[in-house]
């Protein structure tokens, strides 16, 4: 499984296939380039085939985020963005737990 993580306009591949290493490279990074409290980008791939854009949706309800969405050419696919104020790296990582269980989703 590939991960992508982007952090200061840089995309940096990691892959490894143990999630607790994926997850703990990641909080490492951000404790290291980001001052909490701060707003976070979030950005998915979702397909349209089902209902993965209201199930995106629905795990950043009542939060306050700015939530943008446009689909692709196709139309098979929407890119959601999604920008939120985080309080500290651990709700960045419980959030995108929260994504990984949707089907067919890829997080950039």
């Amino acid at each position: 499984m590939s991960y992508y993580l982007y952090l200061n306009s840089k995309k940096e591949t990691i892959f490894m296939s143990d999630k607790k290493e994926f997850y703990t490279k990641l909080k490492a990074q951000l404790e290291d380039t980001t001052t909490f409290p701060a707003d976070y980008l979030y950005k998915f791939i979702v397909p349209t085939d089902a209902n993965q854009v209201e199930e995106v949706e629905e795990i950043f309800n009542d939060s306050g985020a700015v939530i943008n969405k446009k689909k692709s050419k196709t139309g098979k696919y929407v890119s959601v963005s999604i920008v939120i104020k985080i309080e500290i790296s651990d709700h960045v990582i419980t959030y995108y737990k929260k994504a990984e269980k949707i089907e067919g989703i890829i997080s950039l």
